[in-house]
């Protein structure tokens, strides 16, 4: 048995797999995490085999590590310390490259074979391109809609907080609106700029896989033909468990 752990920015998810099943699987807030938070939600009827671990908030690594070793007596082991992923990886700077990124390119080349572009819309949205062979090329970074949202009510004097919805128009009729759709909208017709633009490079059949929190606006609010695929990250550790 497998407990997967994906610490982002925003959110700490976890997942249990036994074989390829996964049994279930939980959130925490980065910022409310604890260690009774993680007891709670970690409801386990047999410790489990691994803990497999892919991070990109490196302070949060060791203080939930300790507690899970405290809880289940397992010590996780860290993708890109500790396991390196089998995916040729073309990154130039390959010590740049976040991991969930990579676990991301990996597991869907593996599920649903290249060529693909992957888009994770998180805390940041990042697009990027897995050739036909599986091999991870690279890809952009991009401020997440909750990023824009935040950057627009701290950094202007008159325009309010919003929170992240679906963008029902796209002339908006008030401020709220016109933010909802510059943010919303704005971020979909980007990616679906930048996705027709990787296709004419790896491949008009390229295959396009989406997770991530706000995926479904994405979706929502453009003409990408895309897979939506929640568990990606989690489902990639678990395929990595599987190949050990």
């Amino acid at each position: 048995m497998l407990l997967a752990i994906d610490i982002g920015n925003t959110n700490i998810t976890a997942g249990v797999f036994k074989e390829k099943k996964l049994l279930f699987k939980f959130e925490i807030p980065v910022k409310s995490y604890s260690k009774a938070n993680l007891s709670k939600k970690l409801k386990l009827k047999q410790k489990p085999d691994v803990i497999l671990l892919c991070s990109v908030v490196p302070e949060v690594n060791g203080r939930i590590s300790a507690d899970l070793k405290s809880l289940t007596g397992k010590i996780p082991l860290v993708i890109g310390r500790d396991l390196i992923l089998p995916i040729e990886n073309l990154y130039r700077k390959k010590k740049q490259l976040g991991q969930d990124r990579l676990l991301n390119a990996y597991a869907a080349a593996k599920l649903y074979k290249g060529p693909l572009i992957v888009i994770d819309a998180g805390t940041a949205i990042t697009i990027d391109a897995v050739s036909k062979n599986n091999a991870f090329l690279g890809g952009i970074i991009f401020p997440g809609m909750n990023l824009l949202l935040s950057s627009l009510k701290e950094k202007t004097a008159l325009l309010p907080g919003v929170k992240i919805k679906e963008a029902e128009e796209l002339i908006g009729t008030d401020t709220k609106s016109s933010i909802l759709g510059g943010v919303v909208r704005g971020t979909a017709l980007m990616c679906e700029g930048v996705v027709r633009r990787m296709k004419e490079k790896i491949g008009k059949n390229a295959k396009i896989i989406g997770t991530g929190g706000n995926i479904s606006l994405i979706k929502k609010h453009s003409d990408i033909k895309l897979k939506i695929d929640n568990d990606l990250t989690i489902k990639g550790l678990n395929l990595v468990y599987e190949k050990k």
